[in-house]
């Protein structure tokens, strides 16, 4: 009896350790994406558009697969307006891409509260 208490235990225990990284895996992907957006808005500002579209490369990945894994209608505008600021970046227009930037990073700020 006593071993299968422990048994039933230790497994509620395991379950129980790797549920919340299961749980915060979304969670990481968007807290990832909004964390390069945020550094490209910084460097856009600076005027540093490439820069601004290395950060937003980065941000974009995380967003498509905190997207993949459970979708949601912010995450998906967010990542609409990271590739316009990655467009727009390429041409040299540190303004325009980091406006972008900026609207991709209320997003998925949106996205996080949801």
């Amino acid at each position: 009896m006593n071993r299968r208490v422990f048994a039933v235990a230790l497994s509620l225990a395991v379950g129980l350790a790797f549920a919340p990284r299961l749980a915060l895996a979304e969670s990481h992907h968007l807290a990832e994406a909004v964390k390069h957006t945020k550094e490209a808005i910084d460097h856009g500002k600076q005027g540093h558009a490439d820069v601004l579209v290395t950060h937003a490369e980065m941000a974009l990945k995380h967003a498509e697969q905190a997207e993949a894994e459970k979708a949601n209608p912010h995450t998906k505008e967010g990542i609409t307006h990271l590739q316009a600021a990655i467009d727009t970046g390429k041409k040299q227009d540190a303004p325009g891409a980091t406006k972008h930037a900026e609207e991709a990073l209320t997003h998925l700020e949106a996205a996080e509260k949801k």
